[in-house]
């Protein structure tokens, strides 16, 4: 009866140590599974890592761009204050050049900020992408480290099994020689050791994952936000610049068009007085005041509506001259300087012509300088240059008004 609690402990033995193998068959599956699992996220973390260093560098070469981009808004400001203090005093010809200057400013401006924000766009996205694939990486590491420390239990836990049932074989007198012919297509514990054996090594050999990506991630889209802040504020300095710019633009357009109307009316004004007659007027050549020329049209008294063009020399002279005397009303200044301005004019001409200086005399110094007799008698004082020796000039002066009075009193 012991002999065959001994055989009955054999056979429990055996079939428990079969059964031992097979659980290590199934952790060495497991543990090569895992490691093929482990590897592969450690790939996908070295990628994600890789690519999140590449987007650090787009990142940094965006911001050198958008520092660039702010300098020019900030020269493209500069100048439009500039522009703003020299406005009052600039002529329209000046004012349409400062004001072509700020319009191509801000289309290289509103050309350098999309590109700066689809640029920033693509990076912010990419970003997300690496990590959303960086934390599934780390979160696909996590269950490989608890299965293969399971395993690891497991293996033990086979081992001191074996162990047990070894002994157990020995106490029963068991034939150990038929339990290996029986077992002989199993694996043997030494090869399952050594498998094991490896496969510590080739965890262990995998080495610390980076803990560093995560800080290095948190940098990134602290340099994003950084980013995304500086962008806004280039946003609202384009904005103010454009209204600036349309601020400009329509300050001009009405300055231009209250100059232009008050000097067409002082010239519809002072062309009858030249002429005896007739009228004058300005015309606009295009639909926008700023790019529109200008261009006169004159009808003296007996004549056909005509361009400029189409008069003759001395009617040219006295429209000129209504166009000139339009403008200097508009602005008045302290003295004129007229040079033989007279000398296309007949006598009725000229005498009109100086009827109107005489007039505008009240606020404004004439000086001209003229070979007509009719001009002289209107002037006020008189000035000669006179040779009586080669190379020698001299000067004589006349004061009209006394010399009347001294003829009067004679």
């Amino acid at each position: 009866s012991r002999l065959k609690e001994y055989r009955a402990q054999g056979d429990a033995a055996r079939e428990a140590l079969y059964a031992a193998r097979q659980t290590r068959d199934q952790a060495d599956r497991a543990v090569f599974e895992a490691r093929e699992l482990q590897r592969a996220a450690e790939r996908r973390h070295q990628e994600a890592g890789f690519a999140l260093t590449t987007c650090a560098n787009k990142i940094r070469e965006l911001g050198d761009t958008l520092a660039r981009i702010e300098q020019e808004i900030a020269d493209d400001e500069t100048r439009l204050a500039q522009a703003r203090d020299e406005l009052a005093r600039l002529p329209a010809d000046a004012l349409d050049a400062e004001l072509q200057q700020a319009l191509t400013a801000r289309t290289e401006a509103e050309t350098a900020l999309a590109a700066a924000r689809d640029a920033l766009e693509g990076l912010t996205a990419q970003l997300r992408r690496q990590d959303e694939a960086r934390l599934a990486c780390e979160q696909g590491l996590d269950p490989l480290r608890r299965t293969i420390e399971q395993l690891k239990l497991k293996d033990q836990e086979a081992m001191l099994m074996q162990s047990q049932f070894e002994l157990q074989l020995r106490e029963a007198a068991a034939d150990e020689a038929s339990l290996e012919s029986g077992l002989a297509d199993s694996p043997k514990p030494a090869q399952l050791q050594a498998q094991i054996s490896r496969l510590q090594n080739e965890i262990a050999a995998l080495g610390a994952v980076n803990l560093a990506a995560l800080d290095e991630l948190t940098q990134a889209q602290a340099r994003s936000e950084y980013l995304a802040a500086q962008c806004a504020d280039l946003l609202e300095a384009v904005t103010t610049l454009e209204d600036a710019i349309r601020r400009i633009g329509q300050e001009s357009r009405t300055r231009l068009k209250e100059t232009f109307d008050t000097v067409n009316q002082h010239m519809g004004e002072l062309f009858p007085k030249l002429f005896g007659g007739g009228q004058a007027r300005l015309i606009l050549t295009g639909d926008e005041l700023l790019d529109a020329g200008v261009q006169v049209f004159a009808q003296p008294p007996g004549k056909k509506n005509a361009s400029i063009h189409l008069l003759s020399g001395g009617e040219k002279t006295l429209t000129a001259l209504s166009l000139v005397f339009a403008m200097f009303k508009l602005n008045p200044a302290p003295f004129c300087l007229l040079d033989e301005v007279d000398a296309p004019l007949d006598d009725a001409n000229t005498e009109r012509y100086c009827n109107l200086v005489k007039a505008m005399s009240d606020h404004t110094q004439f000086l001209f300088i003229t070979h007509n007799r009719v001009t002289m008698e209107m002037a006020q004082h008189l000035a000669g240059v006179t040779m009586q020796e080669p190379g020698v000039s001299r000067i004589v002066a006349v004061d009209v008004e006394a010399a009347v009075g001294m003829v009067e009193a004679a």
